[in-house]
């Protein structure tokens, strides 16, 4: 779906590959409802959309709460007209700890941002989409979702289910208006593990400081927003954002215990 004169959701639009997406559905000419937890981030994306900032409406939802989920059509259609797609970026990470060491409390804020969150949205907005002579679903489920992560468990587990949500839509949805996209980012250069309160802006500076960062290659957040919108205005079944989900998603598939040991290898340092 080509995303002049369309109206998008974006959701995660106050930092990171959110932010991303939807300066670069701004500059395609999309009108674009940014949705976010934070008011001070999407405050910030709103100063960085400059002049395209006309285009874009703000949001304060938590994806997690239903109820101010299935209120958000009518905030959107009230403000632009109509709403033509969205794309669901939000979600966040746990701290780099075994399953048995996570607490409850942690686990279901997990569940409830990254797949609640995305239950309430395909519930909220399929049946206004449905309306649209063209309509896009784009879902960001995560390498995590395929490859095994040693200490980002649970989260995988979200994704890994976000995944199967997304490509079940698709078949559900074959032969209607709407079309599907499951985008698998890898690492990308944000600040998820800081607005996730897996780490403290401390613990991430230590991290930098030691050269374990450096470890990791990672993709420019602009450049993931970028891919992310060509693969929603392609109509494309997977988007892969990175080299390492790239590689990674042929190793799980052809030599899945290697791919799992290579993992292992470069994130059992995090686990302590």
């Amino acid at each position: 779906m080509k995303l002049a004169n369309k109206v998008v959701v974006v959701t995660g639009g106050g930092a990171g590959i959110g932010r991303e997406v939807v300066l670069e559905s701004l500059r395609r000419g999309a009108k674009v409802a940014a949705v976010d937890l934070s008011a001070e981030g999407l405050a910030e994306t709103q100063k960085l959309a400059g002049g395209l900032g006309k285009s874009l409406s703000l949001h304060t939802v938590n994806i997690a709460d239903r109820a101010a989920v299935e209120a958000l059509p009518a905030a959107v259609i009230g403000a632009h007209g109509q709403v033509d797609g969205y794309i669901n970026v939000a979600g966040i990470i746990h701290k780099f700890k075994r399953v048995v060491e996570l607490d409850y409390a942690e686990i279901e804020r997990v569940v409830n941002v990254n797949w609640w969150g995305t239950v309430h949205l395909v519930k909220a907005f399929l049946p206004e989409l449905k309306k649209r002579p063209e309509a896009h679903i784009a879902h960001v489920s995560s390498m995590g979702g395929y490859a095994p992560v040693p200490g980002q468990t649970i989260y995988g587990a979200t994704k890994a289910a976000v995944r199967l949500l997304t490509e079940g839509l698709h078949s559900e949805l074959m032969g209607t208006n709407v079309h599907v996209t499951t985008i698998f980012p890898g690492a990308v250069k944000t600040n998820i593990s800081i607005n996730s309160g897996a780490t403290t802006s401390a613990e991430a500076e230590k991290m930098a400081q030691s050269g374990e960062a450096a470890k990791f290659k990672m993709t420019e957040a602009p450049v993931a927003g970028r891919i992310i919108v060509d693969g929603v205005e392609s109509n494309a079944y997977h988007v892969f954002v990175g080299s390492d989900a790239k590689m990674m998603d042929r190793l799980i598939r052809l030599m899945p215990e290697r791919a799992a040991a290579l993992i292992y290898k470069q994130m059992a340092s995090l686990l302590g």
